[in-house]
């Protein structure tokens, strides 16, 4: 009887038993992925490109702010909406944008942004025409809620674009484009939008409105002092 006991534990514990058991286990180990040993150039290129572009985006804000106030005579508090709608868009549309990257990836999630900001961009357009306060807040709404899309898929793939032990140095060089951008961006918006030329004739513009339009603009406010009375 101890014999037989004995024979039982040699066969439980037995070498091949063991070689079995490691071996179909095997097909449940993933193979890891190696992480490239060099840095994609050409994609970093491209989104050093972003990154400049949004941070030139973001400073352009300043520049409206007073020349909004001054075409359709808003207060402080009305013209920080510009802001206050801008910055919004960060806190409201970035859980959506991480689940935006985990469900179609980097790259297509950094196109999907770029489309959504092309979309706000164009809004300005129409906004400009009517011209129409409102709509000048929803295409920053629209233009911020594309840079956010942006921001949170373009970081991380900045990161796998190269060496692990690179990517703080890949960082912090496309957050360098990020700081040019708003660097020349005040220096630019001052000269398109808030240049001598086009200012007056913006206000002669809305001189030459009738009552009507003049208080459409105005946000429905009857106390635009530059228009006819």
């Amino acid at each position: 009887m101890q014999r037989c006991y004995a024979n039982d534990r040699s066969n439980h514990f037995s070498p091949d038993l063991h070689i079995a058991i490691v071996s179909q286990s095997d097909p449940v180990i993933a193979p890891v992925e190696r992480a490239p040993e060099q840095t994609d150039l050409r994609a970093m290129a491209m989104v050093s490109t972003l990154f400049f572009a949004w941070g030139f985006l973001t400073c352009l804000n300043d520049i409206l702010i007073p020349h909004l106030k001054n075409i359709f005579d808003l207060n402080y508090t009305e013209v920080m909406l510009v802001q206050f709608a801008f910055f919004s868009s960060y806190f409201l549309f970035s859980m959506p944008s991480g689940k935006i990257v985990e469900w179609i990836g980097y790259q297509r999630s950094m196109v999907a942004g770029l489309l959504t900001m092309a979309t706000g961009a164009l809004m300005f357009v129409p906004a400009a025409s009517i011209p129409s306060f409102p709509l000048f807040l929803s295409a920053l709404i629209v233009l911020a809620a594309g840079m956010t899309i942006l921001q949170t898929s373009a970081n991380p793939y900045v990161a796998i674009l190269g060496p692990p032990r690179t990517a703080s140095s890949r960082l912090n060089l496309t957050q360098a484009f990020n700081s040019l951008g708003t660097t020349i961006a005040p220096w630019f918006g001052s000269w398109l939008i808030l240049g001598a030329a086009l200012a007056p004739a913006g206000i002669e513009v809305i001189r030459a409105m009738s009552a009507d339009n003049c208080m459409r603009i105005g946000y429905n406010k009857p106390r635009l002092s530059k228009c006819p009375i």
